[in-house]
């Protein structure tokens, strides 16, 4: 694509919109990730993630505080080569991404996967997903693509021959942008039988009071509906089952975060095994292992200054140390007080406990066996004071995996901004001229963003002189979501021109639709010669279910 249209003499279009300023970049083409901007919703005070709902966030700053979901911008060096959309803060929080981030930089296997429901022709919001599964297949990972058809049917209502035409759409657009089949895997879910097996099992852990907690499911809600998020939860973790358990990554928006909590939890509840650190026989909550943690500390740390023996340091001590020193409150120190004073002279050791979860018992004296040196041997646990807790896991692990369980890693993920639509608040399919169809005939997709809203003054002379509102430009996400593709040097260009007011309305948005039209002809350009190939593909494109 072509970026050769100076923009900065062109006469400036009314902005439409009236919000306040935006702070400028701290850094080369970084998006603010704070939730102010385009996205915030005046007034707005919580924050609900529907995965079939509105596709909106109101502030991306509560997703920290409330959902646990970590900044994506902390552990950027840590990721080799990362993504534009990484660098530029639109993929601006994950869950447990760490695993993923080091199995790239050791050449270590991971995969990646995500889906779609093919409710529509897929648009420029879409690409967001495409692009992030391309990236991580190039990155060395195993790739899966997956039509998400049996959602689309039981939740959307969606004939089956509605999704046929829509599934062929996504997957013509995944290839066009760079999907390698021969390296990755693409499905649907209605075809893909070891997911729907490895979904009934999945079901065994998930019952109907914590699908409404999560969901909102009530009595009304019918049981496909409910059957699909089982479903999910398998496309989630197939890619362990299909090859073997590794680190994976789900390149999702932030409404999908009530999957990706499941998916974890379901992931966890199959395990043969738990791994936890222990400090003396009895069973600790995790907020009770950490207040016995920092007491043994200090009075491991006295015991060592007076040459005492190591196990000197007794239950009962740590019971009145938590009682003298108040490092919590009493209601939350009390069970753990409670449980040391139980355990009396019982010296406290730390090490490194393996539970059994869901085990046979061949398995369970299986990893009696497999647990090398120091241990001690319990009802429903073994202990070990050699191994680390990333050893044990894996010991664990492969136990499992030797007695025909599924050995799963906890599945991560990354998270996405969404897309402002072209004439302001959300990018709805159902409003077209909110959205650019990568079908859009490339004369249209120019038109629509030549009609877009933007972050400009009302005059010229306000751009001038008080510079634009780019982090409240739909037109400006265009450039820093796509048009500027890889190329920071350009994103940052047309922000800096912007907020210091050389780029005005007109000239950037007939350069940004320019750059609209090249890429929507070159991608229905790539679209067409896949469109030929399509049937050497392993992939079934025409289901064959009951048509109604």
């Amino acid at each position: 694509m072509t970026r050769n249209t100076d923009s900065r003499d062109a006469s400036a279009s009314p902005s439409e919109r009236d919000a306040s300023d935006g702070e400028n970049w701290r850094s080369s083409a970084h998006l603010r990730t704070d939730g102010a901007g385009a996205d915030s919703a005046a007034g707005a005070d919580e924050v609900a993630l529907d995965p079939w709902g509105s596709s909106s966030v109101a502030d991306y700053r509560k997703l920290f505080e409330e959902f646990g979901i970590a900044e994506f911008e902390e552990l950027l060096d840590s990721v080799p080569n990362p993504h534009y959309l990484m660098r530029r803060g639109v993929i601006f929080g994950h869950r447990d991404y760490e695993p993923v981030a080091a199995a790239m930089r050791e050449n270590e296997p991971f995969a990646v996967l995500s889906g779609f429901m093919p409710t529509g022709d897929p648009h420029i919001g879409h690409k967001l997903v495409f692009d992030e599964i391309i990236w991580h297949q190039q990155q060395g990972g195993d790739a899966y693509g997956l039509i998400a058809d049996l959602e689309a049917h039981s939740a959307r209502g969606l004939t089956w021959d509605e999704i046929d035409q829509h599934a062929e759409s996504y997957i013509l657009s995944l290839l066009a942008l760079g999907f390698d089949p021969e390296e990755g895997t693409l499905y649907r879910q209605s075809a893909n039988r070891e997911v729907q097996d490895l979904a009934f099992e999945l079901g065994i852990e998930a019952n109907y009071s914590e699908l409404g907690s999560i969901y909102g499911f009530d009595g009304e809600t019918d049981v496909s509906h409910m059957q699909s998020v089982v479903t999910q939860m398998a496309d989630i973790l197939y890619p362990q089952v299909a090859d073997e358990p590794k680190p994976t990554v789900i390149p999702v928006g932030p409404d999908q975060d009530p999957h990706m909590r499941l998916a974890r939890d379901l992931a966890a509840r199959t395990r043969f095994f738990g791994v936890t650190e222990a400090y003396a026989s009895f069973e600790a909550t995790e907020d009770e292992r950490e207040l016995i943690a920092e007491a043994y500390a200090a009075l491991d740390g006295e015991a060592a200054r007076t040459d005492a023996d190591r196990d000197t340091v007794r239950c009962e001590d740590i019971a009145d140390w938590l009682r003298e020193h108040e490092p919590a409150p009493e209601d939350e120190r009390q069970s753990a007080m409670e449980k040391l004073d139980a355990a009396g002279k019982e010296p406290v050791r730390p090490r490194v406990r393996l539970l059994d979860r869901n085990a046979t018992e061949e398995a369970f004296e299986a990893l009696i066996d497999a647990v090398e040196g120091e241990k001690r041997v319990y009802e429903n646990h073994v202990d070990t004071f050699e191994l680390t807790r990333a050893d044990a896991d894996e010991l664990a692990r492969q136990v499992e995996l030797d007695h025909g369980g599924y050995g799963f890693l906890p599945p991560s993920s990354i998270y996405h901004r969404f897309m402002t639509g072209l004439t302001g608040g959300k990018m709805s399919s159902s409003i077209p001229a909110s959205h650019i169809s990568l079908l859009d005939d490339p004369e249209e997709g120019y038109d629509k963003v030549k009609s877009a809203t933007t972050g400009g003054r009302e005059t010229a002379e306000k751009q001038r002189e008080l510079g634009g509102k780019a982090d409240e430009c739909p037109v400006y996400e265009l450039y820093a979501y796509l048009l500027a593709d890889d190329d920071d040097e350009f994103a940052t260009e047309v922000y800096e021109e912007c907020v210091g007011g050389e780029r005005l309305c007109g000239g950037c948005k007939e350069q940004a639709a320019e750059l609209m039209a090249e890429f929507l002809e070159e991608h229905q350009e790539k679209r067409d010669e896949w469109a030929e190939k399509l049937d050497e593909l392993d992939i079934e494109l025409d289901s064959d279910r009951a048509r109604r």
